[in-house]
């Protein structure tokens, strides 16, 4: 089966919403072994709206419908369908007393507009909406089922998951099967990932898409069988050659993040974390605090922006800023470890930066940072300069820093992305000392897009 998503709106048009419609009925769409072959948007406009219906269901098996549903002058969506496929609208009054039934429960009077809502194309099936004014409905055009949910997310996922999908399934009946799942990988650019996986045997039944999401890069294995067991297999099949090849360079699947990868890990090992934080200005305790029972092994956490915060919350000594400035390996080191000792957590971790746009000198550079993360076996510390902007520049410090926790937990080596690291990588986990990393001296970087390594 082929589908369509159709999202309507002249703010969408305009740039002035992120379109998340269109990602989430696609992902619903997979679920249900059907793939989106085409995705349109137009502005609230007659012709440019009956145009997409009509193309749609020539070319489409299911359209998902967004938006043009409320009650205002621009919700065409059910008046240009009526007449794009010469149906007659006809007021549907379960749904006109459910729109009043609304409004009376939260204590407010319903204006008049508010009825348009009701009104929908003759032999539509009603598709009912529990947490907003605006029906959806459900219509047949040349064999295609034509869905139409409301363009707000909350509203448009409840029909989605309620109403469509279930009449969606019940409909498809002995179609071929179509399973993909999603890999997500740190440390290696799109490019490289696909070199380093060019010999991967797919097949003629899977397919292998890729997709930069910053900072990190995901593998989307796609694979067409008879039955979901057979999809199932083949779809395991590559994934797990996928992770063989690329071993810890893909940490999660689906939906699991970086951070939350990382407070299973905590949460299993027993251990906790503390956060001594400088450029990144909290964002790192931010991404932490976001997972559902971080309090388990979140001890707490330093924004330490100027050099007074670091001596007195961190114990940084004076002497050691005056010598190597604030941002530099020897002072990450000292808040790593400072934090650590403050908290009584096993993991101390510190970021110390100059993210920009200005503070850059010609020996420390605007995008210079320095990580050091501490724990009972040793100190790690490295640096990087990333040419990126101020936003960009402070997630992939954060980043790097959740993947360098999540490598200590699994007793690999500690090492940045591979197009920021030093030949040869960085330190094992077993820490590697600031006089060590004085006497090395850097081998380069092979840089790209603009980030380099000093």
């Amino acid at each position: 089966m082929k589908a369509e998503i159709v999202t309507i709106g002249d703010e969408v048009m305009r740039g002035e919403i992120i379109d998340s419609n269109k990602a989430h009925l696609s992902e619903c769409l997979v679920a249900l072994h059907i793939e989106t072959h085409f995705q349109t948007s137009v502005r609230d406009d007659p012709d440019d709206m009956s145009e997409a219906f009509h193309r749609a269901v020539g070319r489409a098996d299911v359209v998902l419908v967004s938006g043009g549903l409320g009650p205002t002058r621009d919700d065409r969506t059910a008046e240009v369908l009526s007449q794009s496929f010469a149906r007659e609208l006809e007021l549907h009054e379960p749904s006109l007393k459910q729109i009043r039934d609304f409004f009376r429960a939260l204590g407010r009077e319903m204006s008049e507009n508010n009825e348009k809502q009701a009104w929908l194309p003759s032999g539509a099936e009603v598709l009912p909406n529990p947490i907003g004014t605006a029906p959806g409905f459900l219509v047949e055009e040349k064999g295609a089922l034509v869905f139409c949910m409301p363009g707000v997310p909350r509203e448009m996922k409840r029909m989605m998951e309620e109403q469509v999908i279930p009449r969606i399934a019940a409909r498809r009946g002995g179609a071929p099967v179509l399973r993909a799942t999603l890999l997500r990988t740190f440390g290696l650019g799109e490019s490289s990932l696909d070199a380093e996986l060019r010999d991967i045997a797919l097949g003629e039944s899977v397919e292998l898409g890729f997709r930069t999401s910053f900072p990190d890069n995901y593998l989307r294995p796609v694979a067409r069988a008879a039955s979901v067991e057979e999809a199932d297999a083949l779809l395991d099949g590559i994934s797990r050659e996928i992770r063989e090849r690329l071993g810890t360079l893909v940490y999660g699947e689906g939906d699991e993040t970086l951070e939350a990868v990382v407070g299973r890990m905590l949460g299993e090992q027993g251990k906790t974390i503390a956060l001594a934080e400088s450029c990144t200005g909290g964002l790192l305790a931010k991404k932490i605090t976001d997972i559902p029972g971080s309090s388990e092994y979140f001890a707490g956490g330093v924004v330490a922006y100027a050099n007074a915060a670091k001596i007195e919350l961190l114990g940084v000594p004076e002497a050691l800023l005056a010598e190597h400035g604030a941002v530099s390996d020897p002072v990450a080191v000292a808040m790593a470890e400072g934090v650590r000792g403050r908290f009584a957590a096993d993991i101390g971790v510190a970021t110390t930066g100059i993210s920009g746009p200005g503070g850059g000198t010609q020996e420390k550079p605007v995008g210079l940072v320095s990580l050091a993360l501490a724990h009972a076996g040793g100190t790690h510390v490295d640096h990087f300069v990333f040419g990126l902007d101020r936003a960009r520049h402070r997630v992939l410090t954060v980043q790097i820093a959740l993947d360098w926790v999540r490598r200590l937990l699994l007793g690999t080596e500690l090492i940045g992305p591979s197009l920021l690291r030093r030949q040869g990588g960085a330190a094992p986990p077993g820490g590697i000392s600031v006089e060590t990393l004085r006497g090395e001296g850097g081998d380069g970087g092979d840089g790209e897009e603009g980030i380099t390594v000093t």
